[in-house]
């Protein structure tokens, strides 16, 4: 069962990356981000790929630039991430037939967004916009569009994101931090996994 939450890897180094990879898929995270500003980022997206590629959705996360979005591609990756709403990103990557989930927080920046081709939204930073302004910006939006909310969203008020008009998440620090092994990675995973089935109950 695929549940829509995006690991972002931030940090994650390429010796890790397949075996994290798949210690999130096998724990039911079957969509996988590595930040752009991670040491070596595009080796790690090219193991995770070779890894557990057809089993998951693996790209790349901090996507600023068009040149970014070819490498990405190129490196088998399926999947952009940004932090901010850039038209010829988004273009790009819908050219490329990748998903693309700019990062907005503004009714203005979300229809521009979807005037380019977005895939869905991603609420940035979620916790400076809190379920009140995802409910709020629900109101506008068409209502076949997806909203990640990203930054503040977690176990602990999943529920709440989700009745105010949440899609799914981008979850970083609370899945990984450099540093951590394997084991931890598969735990807080199941962990993660657990509370999301249990809020959508």
């Amino acid at each position: 069962m695929s549940r829509p939450i995006i690991a972002i890897l931030r940090g994650i180094a390429p010796s890790q990356a397949a075996a994290a990879a798949t210690a999130l898929v096998d724990a039911g995270i079957d969509r996988i981000e590595v930040p752009l500003n991670s040491p070596d980022p595009l080796t790690s997206i090219g193991e995770m790929v070779k890894a557990v590629g057809e089993r998951a959705l693996i790209g790349a996360g901090t996507v600023l630039g068009v040149e970014d979005v070819r490498a990405v591609y190129d490196a088998g990756g399926k999947l952009i991430v940004s932090p901010n709403c850039v038209p010829d990103v988004i273009r790009a990557t819908r050219a490329l037939d990748m998903q693309s989930w700019p990062g907005i927080f503004t009714p203005t920046e979300a229809f521009a967004a979807l005037d380019a081709g977005a895939t869905g939204l991603k609420l940035f930073p979620g916790d400076m916009a809190g379920p009140a302004g995802l409910k709020a910006l629900r109101a506008v939006l068409p209502k076949d569009t997806e909203v990640y909310a990203v930054g503040g969203a977690g176990p602990d008020n999943f529920r709440d994101w989700i009745a105010a008009g949440a899609d799914g998440f981008g979850i970083g620090s609370a899945l990984f931090k450099p540093g951590m092994d394997t084991d931890a990675i598969s735990e807080r995973a199941r962990d993660l996994v657990s509370a999301y089935d249990t809020a959508v109950q």
